[in-house]
């Protein structure tokens, strides 16, 4: 491949790491010539308040799929659980990668364990699907909204603004910064958002070369998972202010799919949680099994909790 392939990413950190990772495969692989276009997105600068009231994880990607659209960039690498479930026409999802550690992690630099946290403890997140688990499972916790990159999120633990604060592992590990993580939430405790710990490869729909040699790129355990979680939100009307989780394992050619929703203004209602599993080796199969998750969540009473976001 001689033609130049242009990333388009975020100018964080972590982002920074993602699409580099990218780089090197592309260089690897396909031996492809790679230029990083870096960007500040909506999402980055709005950060005195949460996501699901400035217009969602959606604003982490609009500017890269601008330079998309505009020719100045081929490919955008996101998290995936930063991506909506719906992309604007005219754009595509076309690859996964293996997933890294999809659960969330516990950062304290007082305490050993979420469990150890003293009542009424201060515990920073802005994730909705993470205030209503930790509610869930210590009503007696108070959490109050933790934006910015990583590294302002650590920073501001570190001035002593937070007892603990919750991560994604992912991130951590990817950068270096295993060491910050006290303890993991088992998944049983703490179920992952869709596509968390993964990366997404974004393209124009019409760039069919780019697409056939980014197909090697995939993963498929991690593609037929995280297509099964992402179609439990798109089922659901998926947006940033649904506290939804939704997290596939596999057991051989079976994929468990646990997933739960809380409602996203009253923390003392119960979860609404379920586990189903299918073989699953085809996309429509995993599309499937999402569907599936999405039906059982609404014969729980998800309508009422989908009314309130």
């Amino acid at each position: 491949m001689t033609e130049k392939i242009v990333i388009a990413t975020r100018e964080s950190r972590l982002a920074l790491w993602q699409a580099e990772h990218v780089k090197a495969l592309l260089e690897d692989k396909l031996q492809a010539q790679v230029e990083l276009l870096g960007m500040t997105t909506r999402g980055d600068q709005i950060l005195d308040r949460t996501l699901s009231k400035v217009g969602g994880k959606g604003l982490f990607v609009k500017e890269l799929e601008t330079a998309l659209a505009e020719g100045r960039a081929r490919l955008a690498v996101h998290s995936l659980k930063d991506v909506p479930m719906d992309l604007p026409e005219g754009f595509a999802l076309v690859a996964i990668l293996e997933r890294e550690d999809p659960r969330d992690a516990f950062v304290s630099n007082r305490y050993e364990n979420f469990e150890a946290l003293p009542q009424g403890a201060l515990v920073g997140t802005s994730s909705l699907r993470r205030v209503v688990q930790l509610k869930n499972l210590r009503p007696d916790l108070r959490i109050e909204p933790l934006r910015g990159n990583l590294d302002t999120r650590l920073r501001k633990l570190d001035e002593g603004g937070y007892d603990a604060i919750v991560l994604a592992a992912a991130g951590l590990m990817r950068l270096g910064l295993a060491e910050r993580i006290r303890s993991r939430f088992d998944v049983e405790q703490m179920i992952p958002c869709a596509g968390q710990g993964a990366l997404g490869l974004e393209i124009r729909a019409d760039d069919a070369a780019l697409q056939q040699h980014l197909a090697g790129l995939i993963d498929t355990p991690t593609w037929l998972a995280t297509q099964a979680e992402r179609a439990v939100s798109r089922a659901l009307g998926g947006s940033c202010s649904m506290p939804l989780a939704a997290h596939g394992r596999w057991h051989g050619e079976q994929l468990t799919l646990q997933v739960a929703l809380g409602h996203p203004e009253e923390n003392a209602k119960p979860l609404l949680k379920q586990t189903l599993q299918a073989t699953v080796t085809q996309l429509d199969q995993a599309l499937a099994l999402g569907q599936q998750a999405a039906e059982a969540l609404r014969a729980l009473g998800a309508a009422d909790y989908l009314a309130a976001t």
